[in-house]
Formats: C-alpha cells, sequence, structure tokens
C-alpha cells in the first residue's frame, strides 16, 4: 500500500498536467473513502492555491428521500439505483471541460439529505477528487462516471473494522443501537459486497490507514 505522501505526490503530479484531471477513490461503505479524500484535498492545497484543487462526493448526488419514497427505495437508501448517476456523470464533464465555476452538491449528514450548489469548482482547478462506493460498477450508466475520471483508486479496509465504524456512524447519526446493526447488515453490507467485486479494476489499491493522526 501506497504511503500518504506518496499518494500526495501522485495528485500533485496530475495536478501539473495541462487540463483538470479528476481523481477517483472508491471502495465500500466505511472503508474511509472521505477522510483520505479531505486529507489528500487538505495537503495539496498547502501546495497548490487552494482554488487549484476540489473536492466532490458522490453521496452529493443521492436522491432526496421524498423521490426515494416515490419510487420504493427509501429502505435501501445508498444502493446503486439510488443516486443521480446521469447529473453526476454530468457534472463531472463539465468540470473537466467548462470555462466557468460549476457548483457541486455536498450530502448533509446532519439531516441524511443531498444540498444543491454547496461546492464551487473553479475553472481553474487543476485536481478535483471525488470519492464514492461505485466508481468502478460494472453498469452503463456508472461505466459513464468512471468515463470522467482520469483514474481511480480502490480503498481497502479490514470488514471487522469497517462494519463496527458504519453502526458507529449510523448510531451518531440517530438511529438506536439495533437498527443502525440492522441496517449495516441488511443495506450496508450487500452494497459492500456488490463494491467488493470491482477493486479488480482499479488503477491502484490504495488504505485509508495511510492518513491517520501524524502520517503526514
Amino acid at each position: 500500500m501506497c504511503t500518504f505522501d506518496e499518494l500526495l505526490a501522485r495528485v500533485l503530479a496530475r495536478a501539473a498536467e495541462p487540463g483538470t484531471t479528476i481523481i477517483g477513490i472508491a471502495g465500500p461503505p466505511g472503508a474511509g473513502k472521505s477522510t483520505l479524500t479531505e486529507a489528500l484535498v487538505a495537503a495539496a492545497r498547502v501546495r497548490l492555491d487552494a482554488d487549484a484543487v476540489a473536492y466532490v462526493p458522490m453521496d452529493g448526488f443521492h436522491l432526496a428521500d421524498v423521490v426515494l419514497r416515490r419510487l420504493g427505495r427509501l429502505d435501501r437508501k445508498g444502493a446503486p439505483d439510488t443516486f443521480d448517476v446521469a447529473g453526476y456523470a454530468a457534472l463531472l464533464r463539465r468540470v473537466r471541460t467548462g470555462t466557468e465555476i460549476v457548483y457541486a452538491p455536498c450530502f448533509e449528514r446532519d439531516i441524511e439529505q443531498p444540498v444543491a450548489g454547496s461546492i464551487p469548482v473553479s475553472p481553474d482547478a487543476a485536481v478535483v477528487l471525488t470519492e464514492g462506493n461505485y466508481l468502478l460498477l460494472d453498469d452503463s450508466a456508472w461505466s459513464a462516471v468512471a468515463a470522467e475520471i482520469d483514474e481511480i483508486w480502490y480503498c481497502a479496509i479490514q470488514d471487522d473494522v469497517r462494519i463496527a465504524r458504519l453502526v458507529s456512524r449510523h448510531i451518531a447519526f440517530g438511529k438506536p443501537a439495533d437498527a443502525a446493526r440492522r441496517w449495516v447488515a441488511e443495506v450496508d453490507e450487500p452494497n459492500a459486497r456488490l463494491v467488493a467485486d470491482t477493486a479488480v479494476r482499479a488503477d491502484l489499491v490504495v488504505s485509508a490507514d495511510a492518513v491517520m493522526p501524524n502520517s503526514h
């Protein structure tokens, strides 16, 4: 596995290339994708202008609960078909090719909903990091997302650590302990198994352990 400094060097090398490069970090729920991505963005911004580095999370493209309820998918929120996949691909395309600022959505865990227009991405961005479960999924809709990404890493982690982290996260955001464990077993883990099968398509396998405190 690469160290944090090696991953940062890879991001900076991509930033030095012409145009806007997009790096994706895939992996199962609870793998530490957002932690690693946020750390890389912060470290890269120290080396580069702040506008030169952006972070666009896949979770911003969650369909809202009102839509999922209408579609009958609310009880498995987080599955591949509970996202605006075409919108995600289109936004990444705008980021790559546009000449104006692009506003990406974020996902607010306090309300468990996407919030539009939250993340400004400058047309001068040299490198954009995006992370999410399904970037490597062998599916026509998700393949359109992958087509907009220059390289995709797979974030690996031990299952027991990941599952414990997921249960704690669900509890922290309001689920009773029994409901949190049930959601992880019935919703998160089927998704995790689906994502694990995509690791073979990654350009690089990484670990969120590379970004523990004082690792950089």
